[in-house]
């Protein structure tokens, strides 16, 4: 049988502390996000080890749907415009939307108790499967609970709703830097 195969599941290598912050260096401002290593440790690992890696730098938000949600966190759209990104273009590498690190990790929205989408919860995109989700992360813009039993919340915005509020598609993550800080 012929079909599309899933990247491998990950595991990622950061250990997770429990006082991580997310400190989103953005065209638009600074976006500071507590993140969830206890309710949702897969999905905190994961973005902890990509933004050491420098993943998200120069990255933009390539999806804005006005009172739902801006997302970032394809690599497809590094060498591309914001303007290219804005207008739904193809860019070098694929379309806006469809790229990732080349893995995927396990799903935590039914295992993670705060996992709720409040206005400015951070949470991962995916596709179809619930077990997809690698690089692509967007910020509710509003509450939208009925993603609750569907998309991993792992992180609340503490700064920077206002910021979360001017993002457009096109805009740039200049860096996300993961600091400690006790809550």
């Amino acid at each position: 049988m012929f079909g599309f195969a899933q990247p491998e599941l990950h595991t990622p290598e950061y250990e997770v502390q429990g006082d991580e912050v997310a400190v989103f260096d953005t065209s638009k401002g600074t976006i500071r996000v507590r993140l969830d290593g206890d309710g949702a440790p897969i999905h905190v690992g994961n973005f902890c080890e990509l933004a050491t890696m420098g993943f998200y730098d120069g990255l933009k938000f390539h999806r804005y749907v006005p009172g739902f949600v801006i997302q970032g966190g394809d690599p497809h759209t590094r060498d591309m415009t914001g303007e290219d990104v804005a207008a739904g273009k193809p860019g070098p590498d694929g379309m806006p939307g469809t790229g990732g690190p080349g893995w995927r990790i396990k799903a935590e929205f039914a295992t993670n108790p705060r996992n709720s989408h409040v206005d400015g919860a951070l949470a991962m995109a995916r596709s179809q499967h619930p077990d997809s989700a690698g690089s692509q992360f967007y910020f509710c813009l509003g509450p939208q609970h009925h993603l609750d039993s569907g998309y991993t919340v792992f992180g609340t915005t503490i700064e920077g709703l206002d910021v979360i509020g001017r993002l457009r598609a096109g805009d740039e993550i200049r860096s996300i830097t993961i600091v400690h800080e006790a809550a």
